[in-house]
């Protein structure tokens, strides 16, 4: 009986309510709005994705938090939400990202490795016995056909690509900001500014370089790009800032 039991309470799990809605999804984003606030701004020019880094007691050593995640040399991501979630994502985007590059000698574009992560997260909304992933994701991405992307996967499997966007606890406030202070021409050093103060809006306590994570995506020169050889790694398009440059930013 509780072997029955427990498989019709996963099936339910799974399946739409009369209204629509798959609540297990409504759960999932409801954790993404209790996790950080995180944000991504596409510039001319390149790509900043940030988050608020804040460990839960002063006794944890925070230079072991990472929350921009290197994924592979022209791809960055940041999340809002469970911790170990997308620990699992970020371990799948990498092992994702090497057997592309394994198998067409170069590493894959953005919008590929954001469909595979989409595609795991809508596969944990319709498998018994699992639940969604309680994580939302904005992956920032350089390739020579789209140039740099910004995108957005929800715990649905959902994505979108976004000019700016902002996820996690103050993500309405932040896109509202965002709104506001958006251009089309914006340049990645005012990207990064307008990041730092979108992220103080709703900020609680002081911004240092220890509770603020910044990740950058560059674009190549066209000689950059001319100097690169068939099977050799690319030169990084994606990179974190160190603690002294987020201090230096934080100080202008």
């Amino acid at each position: 009986m509780a072997n029955a039991n427990g498989g019709a309470y996963s099936y339910s799990l799974t399946v739409f309510s009369p209204s629509g809605k798959l609540v297990q999804i409504e759960h999932a984003l409801a954790a993404v709005a209790q996790g950080t606030t995180s944000l991504g701004i596409k510039a001319s020019n390149g790509i900043v994705i940030a988050t608020e880094k804040k460990a839960s007691s002063i006794l944890v050593d925070d230079s072991m938090l990472d929350k921009v995640a290197v994924v592979c040399p022209n791809i960055g991501i940041v999340y809002s939400g469970m911790g170990p979630d997308f620990r699992v994502l970020i371990g799948k985007a990498r092992k994702s990202a090497q057997a592309y590059w394994k198998m067409y000698g170069e590493y894959p574009p953005t919008r590929v490795l954001t469909q595979e992560l989409a595609a795991v997260m809508q596969q944990a909304t319709q498998s018994g016995g699992v639940r969604p992933y309680g994580v939302s994701l904005l992956v920032a991405g350089w390739d020579i056909t789209r140039g740099p992307t910004l995108h957005q996967v929800d715990p649905s499997g959902s994505f979108w690509a976004w000019k700016a966007s902002a996820i996690g606890k103050n993500m309405v406030n932040a896109k509202t900001f965002l709104e506001k202070r958006y251009n089309d021409d914006i340049s990645l050093e005012d990207a990064i500014h307008t990041a730092l103060l979108t992220l103080k809006e709703g900020f609680e306590g002081q911004m240092t370089e220890k509770t603020i994570e910044i990740g950058i995506i560059t674009v190549p020169s066209a000689g950059e790009l001319e100097e690169e050889k068939p099977g050799e790694r690319p030169k990084p398009t994606f990179r974190k800032l160190s603690e002294e440059e987020v201090r230096d930013y934080l100080a202008l």
